[in-house]
């Protein structure tokens, strides 16, 4: 039968969007509604044509159609179930239209995703999972295809439940009772006990760690080797990249028994978030580290010492006037380092002084040492010894960067929204003034690999900043200097655009090689060759030709570390 134009009078067929063994999708114009909202209608239908079942698939249709509107309402990236409706003995339903990309979309159009870029997309899906399996509801059809990236705000959206093509399977057995008539679930993606018709919790885990093993190394469960003695997929070899404790924490989600896996999508989530790498044999070292240099580059691997406790004492017989803090009290790490460097400080300071009495003892002659000048000799030679790296202080004590030494560019008006503050935190690494004393330096390190990464995020804001919503906080976040004022200032790409009503739409965005990467200190540039298919509209939906191009261009980027973190201070095309 033939889908009118007009579904029931109200939702006006735009076109196809695809067709398959359960039915059509279709994207639609909802008439009434003012504003004509575009919305995805999906036309199911039974896998038998038989009058007795159809009260039954018709009554569990409408249950399950609860069930959407409530996993929508619940969940900002579930879509939104508008209606419902039955027309010419068919079943329809009526969900948000979301403008995304799905995974599998991303990876074909960017290659494959690197580690920290997965994490974040596992993150989101398991805080989804979470929910919908607090419903009782197993989704049984997780894969790359029904992950969308929705161009608004770049988050994950879960899509296409598998309960209601079940509904749509149901067949009446000789015995006269309703029966399933096939397994939900897509070959490769779905584990054992799902084939077998008995989903759990764990199932929609391990299609999710099948999803994010596709997104490292774009091979499908079907291209991975089996270990013939457990079952398990091989995979690593594809994915030299990935760190250690990445792979193992997928290698459980993927595991071939179910008791083997993760029990819940929290306790997944629990294991991404406080996951650690391996911490070799604790060592006693001269001067430690109390932070790793970047903590923001690896934020939970912190190595910890466990101690056996003393007995405990009165915290009156210790000369507290109070009990010590509770855990949760407990002051932060950087305070325990400030207070720790303070004392190694006053033990370097002291020894220091007492090297100078000795000399006095030995009437040699001493400098004048002033309060404003605690330290001379050697320790201010090896002071002016260092780099004049902006977030190196000039003094081995008083290590706090000076905010105006953070950006070599500063924009002469910023817009109201986001605006660049500095950090007032402790610097990133509170044994600092020890290093200065050894005149090693700390500059901050970006990788190539990293870089790249900085390059694509750029990429890929860029469909969120030149078109509705217009979002300056993308820009804020991955620029500084010149680059954030001819994005972000006051007569910078968004204002004009959205004053104009103009946007840019990417249809390919795809980094295809980098020719050159270079860094100095809290510098860096990176030469890579993108390919971008844009098109330009105005307000009223037309294209302008003159902004609108499918090319492959060379671009240097320039990179700085401010703020704690690698941004773009400045591009150069080498193309146009």
């Amino acid at each position: 039968m033939q889908t009118p134009t007009v579904l029931n009078n109200r939702y006006r067929v735009i076109r196809v969007l695809a067709s398959g063994g359960f039915g059509e999708t279709f994207l639609a114009e909802d008439t009434q509604m003012p504003s004509g909202r575009r919305c995805l209608i999906k036309k199911l239908k039974p896998v038998a044509n038989n009058p007795q079942i159809y009260q039954l698939v018709q009554e569990r249709f409408q249950r399950e159609a609860a069930i959407l509107e409530e996993l929508g309402d619940g969940c900002s990236q579930i879509p939104k179930l508008y209606a419902y409706f039955l027309e010419n003995d068919e079943f329809f339903l009526v969900q948000e239209y979301i403008e995304s990309e799905t995974l599998q979309q991303k990876l074909q159009q960017q290659g494959v995703l690197s580690e920290s870029s997965v994490k974040e997309i596992i993150r989101s899906i398991l805080i989804i999972l979470d929910y919908v399996h607090s419903k009782r509801i197993v989704h049984r059809d997780i894969k790359p295809e029904n992950i969308l990236i929705r161009h608004a705000d770049g988050k994950p959206v879960l899509i296409d439940f598998g309960a209601v093509k079940e509904t749509m399977g149901t067949l009446m057995s000789a015995s006269g009772n309703s029966s399933r008539s096939i397994v939900i679930g897509t070959p490769g993606f779905m584990p054992s006990e799902q084939s077998a018709g008995r989903p759990v919790f764990a199932s929609d885990l391990y299609s999710l760690g099948l999803t994010a093993i596709y997104l490292l190394t774009s091979k499908l469960p079907q291209q991975l080797e089996t270990d013939p003695a457990t079952g398990d997929l091989l995979w690593r070899q594809y994915a030299l990249n990935v760190s250690p404790s990445f792979a193992t924490f997928l290698d459980k989600a993927i595991a071939f028994h179910p008791d083997a896996r993760y029990s819940s999508a929290k306790e997944m989530l629990d294991s991404l978030q406080h996951r650690t790498t391996p911490i070799p044999p604790t060592i006693p070292v001269a001067n430690p580290t109390l932070f790793s240099p970047r903590p923001d580059a690896y934020p939970q691997q912190q190595q910890q010492t466990v101690l056996a406790a003393p007995p405990a004492i009165p915290y009156q017989q210790l000369g507290y006037s109070q009990p010590p803090l509770k855990p949760s009290q407990e002051m932060g790490d950087w305070q325990k380092a400030v207070i720790i460097g303070s004392v190694i400080g006053t033990f370097v300071v002291g020894g220091l002084w007492l090297i100078r009495g000795e000399l006095a003892n030995k009437k040699e002659p001493t400098p004048t040492v002033t309060a404003s000048t605690p330290s001379t000799g050697n320790l201010a030679n090896s002071s002016n010894q260092q780099t004049s790296d902006p977030v190196e202080s000039n003094s081995p004590i008083n290590n706090v960067p000076n905010p105006q030494q953070l950006t070599t560019t500063k924009p002469d008006r910023i817009l109201p929204s986001p605006t660049p503050t500095f950090s007032t935190e402790p610097p990133d690494n509170p044994n600092s003034f020890i290093s200065s004393i050894n005149s090693a330096n700390i500059e901050p390190k970006i990788t190539k690999e990293a870089a790249t990464e900085l390059i694509g995020k750029w990429l890929y804001a860029k469909r969120v900043m030149f078109a509705p919503p217009y979002d300056f906080q993308a820009a804020y976040e991955l620029t500084t200097g010149e680059l954030y004022a001819k994005t972000a200032g006051v007569d910078g790409s968004i204002s004009s655009l959205k004053n104009d009503g103009h946007q840019y739409r990417y249809d390919l965005q795809r980094i295809d090689s980098v020719d050159e990467f270079q860094t100095n200190g809290s510098q860096a540039t990176i030469t890579v060759k993108v390919t971008e298919n844009r098109k330009l509209f105005d307000q009223k939906g037309n294209i302008l030709p003159s902004q609108t191009d499918f090319k492959t261009r060379i671009v240097r980027y320039n990179l700085q570390f401010v703020e704690r973190k690698w941004k773009i201070e400045s591009s150069q095309n080498f193309t146009d």
